[in-house]
């Protein structure tokens, strides 16, 4: 594990310290090692049959009731589906016929960082950023021997799992970039994790420096090519009046909003972004003492998209756009903005 004296003193790391205390002395309960454990429960979950029998019975009221009263995930909570049918699955047998063009800091190929989220609950914006990026000529491969990037962990307090999850990912991506590929993730979190957490966690570790140093928030990447002359605009279609929500990990990369830049490429298409807190946070809104306050710190969220009625809604974080959609109750569905985006395109 890593030294102490590894951590840099601010606020942010002190609370991690405390969390760290907090777990080592055993006051962490049986239901948040459950749902920081995003492998163990994807793979159990994910099963075949057994992922559309768990799917259907989280539908059902006396079942949820049952399960704040006994496991304490609240009642009302929205929950992710799981699918058999894993974005790894999917991507496995890819080949690219691209060859790669480097554009000012971009390689030009790509390796995705598929995470646990999108691995697991919501693989389709995996695909829509593999038809993307090849679109543009951007060949794309799968990290596909990539664990969690420990952020649970680490929110929990778990610094040991995240040590393991570090040792386990960090050799495979930074091969990855000896190989001459960048590296992406389609969640917030997951960038954020090897852009800031784990280089301010190992500072000295060349390895997590290196993967830092290549790693791109998706829209990021794009924005950087396309100021080279490299991305496609024949978009074969407008979106409208698109209800923009940027997640707070994302934000605190610092990278502008690039999301945004590229959505505003698509002609007749108007976004209203929204830089609030969604209330989220993982696993916090689904939690039986905390899911109340999540709801009503994304009531401004909420009210903002209802006013502006969109025709189509989402954020860089899956998570929080379902959030802020179950909130709103009117049945529209969220898309993910690389969702979007292949739909301008029309691929």
């Amino acid at each position: 594990m890593f030294p102490p004296h590894s951590f840099n003193l601010d606020f942010p790391h002190l609370m991690l310290r405390a969390k760290a205390v907090n777990y080592k002395q055993g006051r962490v309960g049986l239901r948040d090692r459950i749902l920081t454990s995003t492998v163990a429960v994807g793979n159990f979950a994910g099963l075949p049959v057994l992922s559309s029998i768990i799917n259907a019975v989280n539908n059902i009221g006396w079942v949820r009731k049952l399960m704040e009263g006994t496991v304490g995930i609240h009642a009302q909570a929205w929950l992710p589906k799981f699918h058999a049918y894993t974005l790894k699955k999917r991507l496995r047998q890819h080949k690219s016929s691209h060859q790669a063009q480097p554009a000012g800091r971009t390689t030009g190929k790509v390796a995705l960082f598929a995470t646990c989220f999108m691995n697991r609950n919501e693989p389709g914006p995996g695909t829509d950023l593999v038809a993307v990026y090849e679109h543009n000529g951007i060949p794309v491969i799968l990290a596909n021997e990539s664990k969690c990037c420990g952020m649970p962990k680490m929110e929990l307090g778990d610094l040991a799992s995240v040590d393991a999850a570090k040792n386990s990912n960090i050799p495979l991506l930074a091969n990855l970039v000896d190989q001459g590929y960048d590296i992406t993730a389609l969640v917030p979190s997951c960038v954020l994790m090897f852009k800031q957490e784990l280089p301010l966690m190992y500072p000295e570790d060349p390895q997590v420096a290196k993967v830092k140093a290549a790693f791109f928030d998706p829209f990021e990447y794009l924005v950087l090519r396309h100021r080279q002359g490299r991305l496609r605009t024949d978009f074969k279609r407008g979106l409208g009046k698109v209800s923009y929500h940027a997640a707070c990990h994302q934000r605190v990369q610092n990278i502008g909003p690039k999301t945004r830049e590229i959505l505003e490429l698509i002609p007749d298409t108007v976004v209203d972004t929204i830089e609030r807190c969604s209330g989220h946070d993982g696993t916090y809104a689904v939690k039986r003492e905390f899911h109340n306050h999540s709801v009503n710190i994304a009531r401004p969220v909420v009210a903002k998209v209802r006013e502006f009625g969109a025709d189509y809604r989402g954020s860089d974080c899956a998570m929080a756009g379902h959030h802020i959609a179950d909130i709103c109750g009117d049945g529209k569905p969220t898309t993910h903005p690389i969702t979007l985006l292949r739909l301008a395109y029309g691929i």
